[in-house]
């Protein structure tokens, strides 16, 4: 029986195994402080691109509604302008770090090391209400979340074509800018952290409900036994399911010195590839377990198949130990030792 599990756990690996192919976008440099009024007024704005249009969390279904961002940097903040059609424009939390998702909202991730562990949330609503957090590790583990965690002197405006709450008329959308200063990631007070010429780990995410009007307001829409219908999760760089937590499928920011309006070029590192297909590994782990109530102990137990990553074979392990397990494998690209922790940690050494 545990050789049969073993097979189905194997084989339900090679059949659903599907490698997540992030976004990636290239942030080039402000030349100038950007005014913060939720406007692309600035000249920079004119000079970048915006992304590629939103998808459905799961990568499947096209969103009811676009959304769209553009991103910029200078030696202070990180900016974020995100453009969302909505015909109709509302909200109603105004309490700092309550749980902003209950309204229409624009999401933040940010991981700045790629460790999928230590990443910060930013949530923001129509009236520029923020919820703002840090979470030490994925709620697949035994995390901590701090919801006392401030971005401090983080700056948001929102510009709204139409208007605010009225269930009379037909809005067009609303327009969220965000600047986000690169102290608020730092782990220590000297730490120097801006990713000049380098890429962090970025997702955005666009909360949407149904609405129905009650006493002419609006609010969540409920079904007949007076339950919340489900949300819709609109995403920039797909998880491949419902779930935001994944750190490792997000996309990829790379912070150009080149001055917007300029051009450079980015390529995601082999070595994330690598650790794309690790990852997989790691999931199939943990489904391994929940069949067998053990953990592999061969990378044969959880794939079929070599993996192959730009041409060159991978050959991860698995090791075990006292205190849990690592997958590891030698890039054959950079000579570094890439591991990941049971607790899904990413290290490269």
């Amino acid at each position: 029986m545990t050789l049969l599990c073993a097979v189905v756990t194997m084989t339900t690996f090679a059949q659903s195994q599907t490698t997540i192919i992030p976004e990636s976008y290239i942030a080039y440099h402000s030349p100038e402080p950007i005014e913060i009024d939720g406007k692309d007024t600035d000249a920079a704005w004119n000079k970048v691109d915006w992304t590629n249009l939103f998808i459905d969390i799961e990568g499947i279904k096209k969103p009811t509604y676009d959304t769209q961002v553009k991103m910029l940097w200078d030696d202070t903040y990180f900016y974020i302008m995100a453009k969302m059609d909505e015909p109709h424009v509302w909200a109603d939390i105004t309490e700092h770090d309550a749980i902003i998702f209950y309204n229409n909202d624009f999401e933040v991730f940010v991981d700045p090391n790629g460790d999928a562990h230590n990443y910060y949330e930013i949530e923001v609503n129509a009236i520029n209400t923020v919820w703002d957090l840090f979470v030490n590790k994925p709620y697949r583990e035994n995390n901590v979340v701090l919801n006392d965690w401030t971005a401090t002197g983080m700056k948001s405006a929102i510009t709204i074509d139409g208007t605010l709450n009225n269930p009379n008329d037909t809005d067009k959308g609303w327009v969220l800018e965000m600047a986000i200063p690169w102290d608020v990631f730092n782990k220590a007070y000297f730490e120097e952290n801006v990713p000049k010429d380098d890429f962090w780990r970025v997702n955005f995410s666009r909360v949407n409900w149904d609405h129905q009007i009650t006493d002419g307001k609006y609010e969540r829409k409920k079904d007949a036994k007076g339950n919340y219908l489900p949300e819709y999760n609109w995403v920039w760089s797909s998880q491949g399911v419902i779930n935001m937590h994944e750190p490792e499928k997000w996309g990829y920011v790379y912070f150009s010195s080149t001055e917007a309006g300029g051009k450079d070029t980015f390529e995601i590192p082999n070595d994330e590839k690598i650790k794309w297909e690790m990852y997989n590994l790691f999931r199939a782990q943990k489904k391994h377990y929940e069949t067998n109530k053990q953990w592999a102990t061969s990378v044969e137990q959880l794939s079929s198949s070599p993996i192959v990553v730009e041409g060159k074979t991978i050959e991860p392990k698995i090791e075990t130990h006292r205190f849990g397990w690592t997958i590891s494998a030698k890039s054959p690209f950079t000579d570094k030792m890439l591991i990941i922790k049971e607790d899904g940690e990413f290290l490269s050494q």
